[in-house]
């Protein structure tokens, strides 16, 4: 099985020696690591040529290395019904440049695009509706990021005198952040909250 996917990582390779920059075979799928410029010419290829057949675009995912300069990896999952065979095809992008869309060669690429624009923010060019479709519309920043916080920016909650959904800056009740590390088994130096309604026992 790998001895195959290694000839056909091969065969891709050697066809688009332009777009593809190498290829691997990892966990039983060929990995195909191309330029962002050519993603489209490498989805067409994939798709329409006979040895290839992947006609099936799974999904489209984004992965965050902050530590890097193209930050992003942007991550084409196919399946070939014909071969019966899968591939993963990376991209990596940054914050400004856009990736090509491929939704002129893979029409189900146009939520899952969005997704990944939604959730890291990375753009397409040539998307023809590139907008949220996970978050609201207000919504700030993008929460697959790595640096974004937990507790995100803001809050929502209806407003029952407005009658509306309103956005509040995130507050913390640090009462519950705070910890002693003290052992519940060797009791605590200070009376928890309802406890002091509490008779002591004689004798203590």
């Amino acid at each position: 099985m790998d001895d195959a996917l290694k000839e056909l990582g091969e065969y891709v390779a050697s066809a688009l020696t332009d777009e593809v920059t190498s290829t691997d075979v990892a966990h039983h799928e060929l990995m195909v690591y191309a330029t962002a410029s050519g993603i489209q010419k490498v989805a067409s290829f994939l798709k329409d040529d006979p040895a290839c057949q992947f006609k099936v675009l799974i999904d489209i995912c984004g992965v965050d290395y902050p530590e890097r300069g193209r930050r992003f990896d942007v991550v084409y999952n196919l399946l070939s019904l014909t071969h019966n065979q899968r591939i993963r095809v990376k991209v990596q992008a940054d914050e400004s440049t856009p990736v090509p869309s491929i939704c002129s060669v893979y029409s189900a690429a146009g939520w899952f695009e969005r997704e990944v624009w939604d959730m890291y923010g990375v753009m397409f060019s040539d998307h023809p509706d590139l907008r949220r479709i996970l978050t609201d519309y207000g919504f700030e920043g993008h929460p697959l990021r790595k640096d974004f916080p937990l507790t995100g920016f803001v809050e929502v909650r209806y407003d029952e005198d407005e009658k509306r959904v309103v956005y509040e800056p995130v507050k913390l009740t640090q009462e519950f952040r705070r910890f002693d590390f003290l052992s519940p088994w060797e009791g605590t130096d200070y009376v928890l909250p309802g406890d002091e309604k509490s008779e002591p026992a004689e004798g203590n």
